[in-house]
């Protein structure tokens, strides 16, 4: 199945070229020239505001489709908030703007749009009242989800940044959210980075989705754990992309793989077709995993065994 999958990378970072930024159609333009490149995942609407038309032109032309829409609320207006603005006013502008992509995604034939809630939460003791953040969360939530149910709506939940503590911190939360929706097509984007910052195991938290039929995307990426690092996939925590992987083996997930790294001191091209090559020699050793004797072993819960079988298919048999 793996050989089939699509792989996209955050095209913001092909856009600071030669010390220049470029255009967005430019920048798919780069990123097509990437070996092993197959879709794309573009911000709405900040990679559409000078021309639809060519960016969906250049997207065709370059035999890339686009997979998803990804939601951010940049700039003053949005500091305090998106979904859960204290203005009413800029509340309803931001659901309307995730409406908007919505729709723009039904007209288009993109089937995805990401909600980064980047904006909601809080920063300091007795600032809110949680309570009636989370409604407005689940309602903005709902009034995007319900606009259409042919296209998938997932939050990306992340702990802090920029937010001092965000209101959907954790994988719990999204799905928590998500049986508030309740609505068939509202799901949950896993960012690895952003597990890692809120202290989970990443493949855990996608067993949880991928056992409710809501993890409707994955972003690879990688990092110490403290902060959103976005480095080269399996650069730092190798075993947590690998346990990851073989979570969306065992459930199925089939959706783009989402490279969303920060390549700014090392040339963008090479990090990501290295991302796409890790990810595939990943894949290739989980071929090779006797699936047999690691249920046996999990049933057991053996963590010596399952450490060392792995360490065995990674490193070679070791004879003391």
């Amino acid at each position: 199945m793996w050989e089939e999958r699509r792989f996209a990378t955050r095209l913001n970072s092909f856009r600071a070229h030669g010390g220049e930024r470029v255009t967005v159609a430019a920048a798919i333009e780069m990123v097509a020239e990437v070996p092993g490149i197959s879709a794309l995942e573009l911000n709405f609407p900040q990679h559409f505001a000078d021309d639809p038309n060519a960016v969906l032109a250049t997207a065709a032309e370059a035999g890339l489709p686009i997979t998803a829409l990804n939601l951010r609320w940049d700039g003053p207006d949005f500091a305090a908030g998106a979904f859960t603005h204290p203005d009413p006013d800029i509340r309803a502008r931001a659901i309307r703007t995730a409406v908007e992509a919505v729709e723009f995604a039904a007209t288009h034939g993109v089937g995805h749009v990401i909600l980064w809630m980047g904006p909601d939460g809080f920063d300091y003791p007795f600032q809110a009242d949680y309570s009636a953040l989370w409604d407005m969360e689940v309602a903005g939530f709902r009034s995007v989800a319900g606009h259409n149910d042919a296209v998938r709506v997932s939050v990306e939940y992340k702990p802090s940044d920029p937010r001092r503590v965000s209101l959907i911190r954790s994988m719990s939360d999204s799905l928590i959210a998500v049986g508030e929706v309740g609505l068939g097509n509202f799901g949950v984007t896993l960012d690895l980075c952003h597990a890692l910052m809120a202290g989970e195991q990443p493949a855990a938290a996608a067993a949880l989705a991928l056992r409710a039929g809501r993890l409707f995307g994955v972003h690879i990426n990688d990092g110490y754990g403290a902060a959103d690092d976005g480095m080269m996939a399996a650069s730092v925590r190798p075993w947590h992309l690998l346990e990851l992987l073989a979570e969306l083996r065992k459930g199925e997930f089939a959706g783009t793989i989402y490279f969303d790294t920060f390549p700014e001191r090392v040339d963008p091209t090479r990090e990501c077709a290295a991302n796409i090559r890790m990810v595939k020699r990943m894949e290739r050793l989980l071929d090779r995993v006797p699936l047999a004797e690691l249920k046996r072993m999990q049933a057991e819960q053996d963590a010596i065994g399952a450490t060392t079988l792995f360490h065995d298919l990674v490193f070679g048999a070791f004879d003391a």
